[in-house]
């Protein structure tokens, strides 16, 4: 998959519709990369190493079992949460 098939499949991920509790999270994430999902965002470069829709899928997954799991809104804000979890270095 190219870089642009990847940003585009993420894309489409974040914007169906709510199933579960973790989706109302998927806003959030969108948020995080300012609506733009284009190749000129460099906040993508996690995307590189995944190499399938389902690599993709399953990492977006994680992320909101994360966020259900870990995230405390009293210590930091969504947008650091994803921050660090696309960075963890």
């Amino acid at each position: 998959m190219t870089l642009h098939q990847k940003i585009k499949f993420l894309e489409n991920v974040l914007n169906q519709p709510e199933t579960n509790y973790s989706d109302i999270f998927k806003a959030d994430i969108s948020m995080f990369f300012d609506e733009d999902f284009s190749i000129q965002n460099t906040q993508f470069e996690f995307l590189k190493p995944l190499e399938s829709e389902e690599q993709i899928q399953d990492f977006i997954d994680n992320l909101l079992s994360h966020f259900v799991l870990k995230f405390d809104s009293q210590s930091e804000t969504e947008s650091d949460f994803i921050h660090y979890y696309l960075n963890p270095n």
